[in-house]
C-alpha cells in the first residue's frame, strides 16, 4: 500500500483534527486498510459502528500524510486504484450491461482523476450530473468500453468486492 493509494481512499473518509476515519461495509476492505497503515509505519484501530449496523471503520492518525504527495506516474496509478475502490463503481448484476464510473460530489477532484486516467491512456466519458433536480451537485463520468481491460491492467482494484468483478474483464 501507498500514501498515493490512501490518498485515493479518503475521498470517502471524514477528516478530523487529528484523525482519518474510513467507514466501508467491508470489514475486509477494512481489515487491509489498516494492515497497509500499519506497514506505513503508523497505528490504526478498527471497530464497528454501533450494534445493529453493517459498518466497520479504520482510524488512523492524520500525520501520516504529511510528506503525502501524488508527482509520478506510478502515484497516480496509486491514487486513481484507491479512489475507485472508494468512490469507483462496477455492474455487479448479470442482467445489466457491464460499466465502471467515478461519482463524487467535488468536480474538481473528479477533473483530476479523470485527467490522470486519460494520461494513462484509458479512454473516459464525460462528467455529467446523473440527476440534476434530485442532487444538483453530484457528478459521474463513465470508462469507455474500449478501456476496460485496460483499465483492469493498468488500475485494478485492491476491494475485495469490486477486484472479483474486474477480474472477470482480464
Amino acid at each position: 500500500m501507498t500514501k498515493a493509494y490512501l490518498l485515493g481512499v479518503l475521498h470517502d473518509a471524514t477528516v478530523r483534527k487529528t484523525t482519518v476515519r474510513i467507514a466501508q461495509k467491508s470489514k475486509a476492505f477494512v481489515e487491509f486498510l489498516a494492515g497497509g497503515i500499519r506497514e506505513l509505519e503508523s497505528s490504526a484501530w478498527i471497530y464497528k459502528e454501533g450494534k445493529n449496523r453493517n459498518v466497520y471503520i479504520v482510524e488512523f492518525s492524520k500525520s501520516l500524510f504529511k510528506d503525502a504527495s501524488i508527482k509520478t506516474p506510478q502515484n497516480k496509478i496509486d491514487y486513481i486504484r484507491g479512489y475507485f475502490d472508494s468512490e469507483g463503481g462496477i455492474a455487479r448484476k448479470k442482467h445489466v450491461r457491464y460499466y465502471l464510473y467515478f461519482a463524487q460530489k467535488n468536480l474538481n477532484d473528479l477533473q483530476l482523476v479523470k485527467d490522470y486516467l486519460e494520461e494513462i491512456g484509458i479512454k473516459c466519458g464525460i462528467i455529467h450530473q446523473p440527476s440534476k433536480s434530485m442532487d444538483p451537485d453530484y457528478f459521474r463520468f463513465y470508462i469507455r468500453a474500449v478501456s476496460y481491460h485496460d483499465f483492469a491492467e493498468k488500475i485494478g482494484s485492491w476491494h475485495p468486492v469490486k477486484s472479483r468483478f474486474l477480474r472477470k474483464k482480464i
